[in-house]
């Protein structure tokens, strides 16, 4: 199975007054009940929202070529242009 992959549940005994702030909440933010409860889910298990930048999905993927002129483009900007600095 892929560890990525996004799993589904169904939750039970929800209390009423819960079910009523999500439902409010979902109309007052403009977003569905689904996202609503989810992002609830997310904080209440201590999950940020913001998406990760981790570039994890990137490592690896760049061929040697490509990687170079990545370095390249770095060094580059690291140069100090001394005109602008007198």
């Amino acid at each position: 199975m892929n560890k990525n992959a996004l799993k589904q549940y169904t939750i039970r005994n929800i209390p009423s007054h819960v079910d009523r702030i999500l439902k409010r909440r979902a109309k007052e933010v403009g977003k569905s009940f689904n996202q609503v409860a989810l992002e609830a889910i997310i904080t209440g298990a201590g999950e940020n929202l913001r998406p990760k930048r981790d570039f994890s999905e990137v490592i690896g993927s760049l061929t040697q070529d490509e990687a170079l002129r990545i370095e390249e483009e770095i060094r580059l900007q690291h140069q100090v242009d001394l005109k602008l600095w007198k």
